[in-house]
């Protein structure tokens, strides 16, 4: 296979890198500055995000939402998958995108339902 040119840029090309090495810097950048706000978030807690939204109170939708920003960053930059052909982008990311958001859906429903009958059954929290 011929030397594949490397695709130096991130953000859909707004940050475009000289190296690899700059590139990989770039992105480990940005994947600190997002761990920095979640956890910044998670030690300050702020009452404004304390409000229900979908059964969830926002902070924790603003914690999904950027632990899957970090994973698709990991996976486009880290593992490559910018580099692949479309078809292959497309069955790795695709039943991401779908399952990802399923298996949340079940997880909050599920444990929703487990509160309510623990919280108002007849048996309450004995365990």
């Amino acid at each position: 296979m011929a030397h594949a040119e490397q695709k130096l840029a991130i953000f859909r090309g707004l940050l475009k890198f000289k190296s690899n090495v700059h590139k990989i810097w770039g992105v480990l950048i940005f994947l600190s500055i997002v761990t920095t706000v979640e956890v910044a978030l998670g030690i300050i807690k702020p009452a404004s995000l304390m409000s229900m939204f979908l059964g969830m109170k926002i902070l924790n939708w603003i914690f999904i939402i950027l632990t899957i920003v970090k994973a698709y960053y990991i996976a486009w930059d880290f593992m490559h998958i910018r580099d692949e052909k479309g078809s292959l982008k497309g069955s790795i990311v695709l039943p991401l995108v779908i399952l990802i958001p399923y298996l949340a859906f079940i997880l909050l429903i599920e444990a929703d339902y487990i509160f309510e009958v623990m919280n108002t059954g007849f048996v309450s929290w004995n365990f």
